[in-house]
């Protein structure tokens, strides 16, 4: 329980996808200029991320690893996550249709998220079990909507301030991206 408490904290904080690996930078960027888009994202995120984590180390495991098949781990680990997101943007049209014209091109940017592809690939690499993976690519996906979350926080605070004109737009938002980061990294002592 303890090693399982120890992959969340670090998949989630210490290892922050976004803010420590720099995967995700897209949709991170793109959708963080309101909360609720934010938030949105990061549930899509979070179920896409889960789900794969969970997929793709059954394929490894069973399929992929006893067939000697190794070598197609990332075709197959991309096959798997453009019909998960197919699914979640499949139903967000039918259920919650604003935040599908909120999400707009972002959500089938998560297809081509590397964040995704890059946790189901550190799964293997670190050799997780199918608990392990599930709970790495869950604490993966919280990290990467508490980081969006916070820069939409800080985006829409920000819009409303003075802002010196070269900081202006995009300038403005790597900046905080890069002292988020710097903020995040404090944590790295943790474990």
């Amino acid at each position: 329980m303890k090693e399982l408490l120890l992959i969340l904290v670090a998949s989630a904080i210490v290892n922050n996808v976004v803010l420590s690996q720099f995967l995700g930078l897209c949709p991170f960027l793109g959708v963080s200029k309101r909360v609720e888009t934010a938030a949105g994202m990061g549930g899509a995120v979070i179920f896409v991320i889960t789900i794969s984590s969970f997929v793709t180390s059954l394929i490894y495991k069973f399929i992929l690893f006893p067939l000697g098949l190794d070598y197609l781990q990332t075709i197959v680990f991309i096959l798997v996550i453009a019909a998960l997101v197919q699914f979640v943007e499949m139903f967000l049209r039918k259920s919650v249709p604003s935040l599908y014209n909120a999400l707009g091109v972002y959500l089938p940017l998560i297809t081509t998220n590397c964040a995704v592809l890059g946790v189901a690939l550190k799964n293997v690499t670190n050799g997780y079990n199918i608990l392990e993976s599930v709970i790495c690519g869950f604490g993966t996906a919280i990290g990467f909507t508490i980081s969006i979350v916070i820069m939409a926080g800080i985006r829409e605070k920000i819009e409303y301030n003075d802002i010196p004109g070269p900081f202006k737009g995009s300038a403005i938002v790597l900046v905080t991206a890069g002292l988020m980061a710097i903020a995040f990294f404090g944590f790295s002592g943790i474990i």
